[in-house]
């Protein structure tokens, strides 16, 4: 995911050596780094993470967000990295650095993570779009790892048959777990013979996923395995997520468990707001980021406190704009927002005053926010 403006969180980088370039599909590629002995400790990191990597690219430094493929027992960092466009800056990053060179990677960081349960029965199910799946695929190389009693699911769409990142690790990784880890693929763009197995993953693919997959239980036949589903992984593009995370939710899963990662720019709500709130208007903002102060008005709270300042060129640091990334995170220091559902901030971090902006739909007449965390 390319972050549009800067973070206001300062990222620590550290240069570290490429030992291995490969290119997956005609326009996905991994890398995979060195961990020095000295920095073992900066880069340990959770399944599920994802790093920064610092590159240049026409001229300009670019940072560019990339999640982990590799499992942390592994002890090695491995992206996986889509290219857009002959013109996109990824390009640049394949062609312009090979095994030995040192390129500028920082700590890893990110929420997409679970908590791991090694002594108990679960059962996981990932969604994947695409590059989505790095993400996905660490969590699914560590479960399998530490958790013996655990099984999971996945369901993986891409474009065809060619256009799939890591299929083989992922074929690979079914064949030395036959009895607790099962794939299928979908094809949006191609004919396999299966009408089941062609077409977008959403709504509609889930119901047919629930009714011809996940049927009787065997090791309960009171339930179906997806009344057994503990936790649910979605990773790919907007559209994709909330079309899955509201289908799960319909069907009985609950919202914190439900865990999501977007891969782009979004500007919709993941889910519907249900709620209505009063209408607050010449709100009088002031508020520090990047050191700088600056004070505002916004004609009303109609929309969420991100977006009015956008709106106005003020320079907030955004990247999803759905509550999933964290990119907008500041502090409340004075008045009042409602805080909407996101995926990010944790119960004891909103009660410490920290918000989203995106987030964030003002109700009082004049609020004050930081974003310079460490300041």
């Amino acid at each position: 995911m390319e972050k549009l403006l800067p973070k206001a969180k300062q990222q620590k980088f550290h240069l570290l050596k490429l030992t291995k370039k490969q290119q997956l599909t005609k326009n996905t590629f991994s890398l995979e780094f060195e961990i020095p002995e000295n920095l073992k400790q900066e880069f340990r990191f959770d399944a599920g993470q994802y790093v920064t990597l610092k590159y240049p690219s026409k001229g300009e430094v670019y940072q560019n967000d990339f999640s982990m493929t590799s499992a942390p027992y592994e002890e090695k960092l491995t992206l996986g990295i889509k290219i857009n466009s002959e013109e996109s800056s990824t390009n640049d990053l394949f062609h312009g650095f090979e095994p030995g060179h040192l390129v500028e990677v920082s700590e890893p960081k990110g929420r997409f993570t679970l908590t791991s349960k090694p002594h108990e029965f679960r059962t996981i199910i990932g969604f994947a779009g695409g590059i989505g799946i790095t993400p996905l695929l660490s969590h699914f190389k560590n479960i399998l790892h530490n958790e013996p009693r655990t099984r999971l699911y996945l369901f993986y769409g891409n474009t065809t048959k060619d256009n799939v990142p890591f299929k083989k690790e992922i074929d690979e990784l079914v064949e030395k777990n036959k009895s607790r880890f099962e794939v299928h693929y979908f094809y949006s763009r191609e004919k396999v013979g299966n009408a089941f197995l062609e077409g977008r993953l959403d709504e509609k693919k889930l119901h047919l996923i629930i009714n011809q997959l996940m049927m009787i239980d065997d090791t309960d036949e009171e339930v179906t395995l997806w009344d057994s589903v503990d936790e649910v992984l979605i990773c790919g593009k907007g559209e994709m997520i909330k079309s899955l995370a509201n289908a799960c939710y319909n069907n009985g899963i609950p919202k914190k468990n439900i865990h999501f990662e977007l891969f782009e720019e979004y500007n919709e709500d993941i889910y519907s707001q249900e709620k209505e709130f009063p209408l607050v208007e010449d709100i009088a903002v002031d508020f520090k980021i990047f050191n700088n102060r600056y004070q505002t008005s916004l004609k009303d709270n109609k929309m969420r406190l991100l977006q009015q300042l956008l709106i106005q060129k003020f320079p907030v640091p955004y990247s999803c704009k759905s509550g999933i990334c964290g990119s907008c995170e500041c502090v409340l220091e004075e008045g009042e927002v409602e805080l909407l559902e996101n995926e990010y901030l944790t119960e004891k971090e909103e009660k410490s005053g920290k918000i989203l902006a995106c987030m964030s739909v003002v109700l009082s007449k004049k609020i004050k926010v930081n974003f310079d965390l460490d300041s």
